[in-house]
């Protein structure tokens, strides 16, 4: 999963916000919030614009206007999408602004959770680049994904104690020999501290790290190189148990591909109240496709299997209350 990276012009809230944004951010309504959050950052409506687009959001300064007035407001999807960017580039907490369109005083919407905002997932692509062209690796890795499982821990602590995959591929290039593997943790997570473990057909070679986004990416090596229409299994683990509370496990797809099964199991000592399922077509794009997970309170686990997936992203996330 690999976006752009996009700068945004802030500042901290706590030293240049202002008590009429904290009161508006606090109970709205939104276009007083909007108002007062482009204010504080002392930003005209065309670099907002600007800062939008390089998002992927078109919306028009007078719509931006229209909405800081009052006169409208965001609803249609691709305004919800600009609204959750207008959090990022205005260096806002996340569903600040979401929760008060929805109603003051209701709860935050389950369209993205805290900790996995649009910008974490902006930075962790540039450092997963970077990571990516210290190890000598190329946008395509000459092999396509015909089968992909994966099995999530979560432990005792509700943390995200481990992972483990198992993939069958196929060679679209000659000379293939290796796969790279990627970690993202969770927010607070010391990815330094994470152990890789190669588990059949494969070797662990080269690992790196970053510390600030929680990204890890190890060179899987295969005794073997693959030709042109080669297939081949594999299978290895992360140990991570570095973060606190783990409420999601995601997988980004760049482009359309095989089968795809996620298995979540949690310690007995500490089950979810709620699971669902999910999609979203980009980061910063709207959830979809929610669905509600039955946890399987004998094994304490909670799947799902997509036959073909599709680019985008793919999920299950979880309730402790």
């Amino acid at each position: 999963m690999r976006h752009g990276t996009h700068g945004t012009e802030h500042a901290d809230v706590g030293t240049a916000g202002t008590a009429e944004l904290a009161s508006a951010l606090r109970g709205g309504p939104f276009h007083v919030a909007l108002r007062a959050a482009i204010a504080a950052r002392g930003l005209p409506l065309q670099r907002v614009q600007h800062h939008l687009s390089r998002y992927g959001v078109r919306v028009g300064v007078t719509s931006l206007s229209y909405w800081q007035q009052g006169a409208r407001r965001p609803q249609r999807p691709e305004s919800l999408r600009a609204v959750r960017a207008l959090e990022e580039i205005l260096h806002l907490p996340d569903e600040s602004l979401i929760r008060l369109l929805a109603g003051s005083g209701e709860p935050p919407s389950p369209q993205r959770p805290a900790g996995r905002s649009y910008h974490s997932l902006v930075a962790a692509s540039g450092v997963l680049e970077q990571l990516l062209g210290e190890l000598d690796a190329s946008p395509d890795s000459g092999l396509q994904t015909i089968g992909h499982h994966e099995r999530v821990r979560i432990g005792a602590h509700r943390e995200l104690l481990a992972r483990e995959s198992h993939h069958i591929v196929r060679a679209h290039k000659d000379g293939v020999d290796r796969y790279m593997a990627v970690h993202h943790g969770d927010p607070g997570c010391a990815p330094e501290r994470m152990t890789v473990r190669a588990l059949e057909n494969c070797r662990t070679g080269r690992v790196r790290w970053h510390h600030d986004t929680g990204v890890l990416v190890a060179e899987l090596l295969f005794d073997v190189r693959l030709r042109i229409g080669d297939t081949f299994l594999f299978r290895y683990g992360v140990e991570d148990g570095t973060a606190g509370a783990s409420r999601e496990y995601v997988r980004g797809f760049p482009c359309t591909g095989g089968q795809y099964a996620l298995q979540v199991r949690f310690d007995e000592h500490a089950l979810p109240a709620r699971c669902h399922r999910f999609t979203q077509h980009t980061p910063a794009a709207p959830r979809s496709g929610h669905r509600e997970l039955a946890l399987n309170t004998r094994h304490r686990s909670v799947h799902l299997v997509e036959p073909r997936v599709r680019s985008g992203i793919l999920g299950i996330g979880w309730n402790w209350e």
